[in-house]
């Protein structure tokens, strides 16, 4: 009977680490997709575009394998205290990830059709909130990785930058569509982009709010730190097409 017991006991490690090892898969990749739809926008990369949205199956497809083992876990392991938070959480966090790899290959598309021919749209301030959210999400995947709740709240405090960098973004292209209507068609792509750039922070956030549930057992306040909002009608609903 002990030696039962202990079987049962290394076989759910086992499969708590397949799951930590998927989760880990997914940061990665999601993580590769921002970078390459990053450089989309910058160099007008038309491959990198590609290979974002390339991307994009394979993290659905890991999803549904994470969802199968969470709820096989759920069903026959029975598990409770921190293992259980962290088994829910994994499929909360699966979830967030799967955005984030959606609003990416977005942006890769649109990176595209907002190419400038006469360059006469600065993309820095774009550029700058890119790396912004690029950097938060890998703090993010990192805290995953090492159940890491200080650093967890490190990207809640964050999220506040990405806000007012959207702000920010969001005024400058405004303000080229007012004084040319020939770059209106460019800056409403890249006002989506700013949006789905925003969103993806949000989901960051979102993981890192789970990451710091799981381990500590203590929910961050409802109410998150905020840096503004441009306006509640132009660019405010999301966009994954």
């Amino acid at each position: 009977m002990p030696h039962e017991r202990s079987h049962i006991v290394s076989s759910f490690e086992q499969e708590l680490e397949q799951l930590r090892a998927m989760m880990v898969k997914i940061g990665r990749i999601v993580e590769e997709q921002v970078g390459l739809a990053l450089r989309a926008i910058s160099d007008h990369d038309e491959s990198a575009a590609e290979e974002a949205t390339r991307l994009d199956p394979e993290v659905d497809e890991l999803e549904r394998e994470v969802e199968s083992l969470v709820i096989r876990l759920l069903a026959l392991r029975s598990p409770m205290g921190a293992d259980l938070r962290e088994i829910v959480a994994a499929l909360k966090i699966t979830g967030d990830l799967e955005r984030i790899g959606d609003y990416a290959a977005s942006i890769a598309r649109k990176a595209i059709k907002a190419a400038s021919g006469d360059g006469q749209i600065s993309l820095s301030g774009l550029r700058s909130m890119g790396r912004l959210v690029k950097e938060n999400l890998g703090r993010t995947v990192d805290a995953v990785i090492a159940h890491d709740a200080n650093q967890a709240m490190e990207v809640w405090h964050a999220d506040r930058g990405v806000d007012e960098h959207y702000v920010t973004v969001f005024r400058e292209l405004v303000t080229y569509m007012i004084e040319d209507a020939r770059n209106i068609r460019a800056c409403t792509e890249l006002l989506f982009i700013a949006k789905n750039l925003e969103r993806i922070g949000d989901h960051a956030t979102n993981v890192a709010e789970r990451v710091y549930y799981a381990v500590t057992g203590e929910n961050l306040p409802t109410t998150r730190p905020r840096g503004g909002s441009p306006t509640r009608s132009l660019g405010q609903g999301e966009d994954t097409d």
